[in-house]
């Protein structure tokens, strides 16, 4: 999937990060953070066979999507000139 960047936001008492839909990780997943140095790993925090099953049902689903088909040529003019709608930076 490659990087994904993220913001941290303050929730009442503690600090929280967003994770994307795309990451496949459910609401109320248990998780375990490790901090080494700058870098914060992130993985399950038990390994009992709910979550690795879990894990493996989502990597299932990515591979009965399959390969990506064409890729959509579009309009490079997407978002057009309009004057007024903006102040630009």
């Amino acid at each position: 999937m490659g990087v994904i960047e993220s913001r941290t936001f303050k929730n009442g008492d503690q600090v929280a990060v967003v994770l994307p839909d795309a990451l496949g990780i459910p609401a109320d997943f248990a998780l375990r953070l490790e901090w080494e140095g700058q870098t914060v790993t992130m993985s399950p925090a038990s390994e009992d066979i709910d979550a690795k099953r879990t894990w493996a049902e989502v990597l299932e689903k990515l591979a009965a999507l399959g390969p990506v088909g064409e890729v959509e040529v579009r309009n490079p003019d997407i978002f057009p000139d309009r004057p007024g709608l903006y102040s630009p930076r």
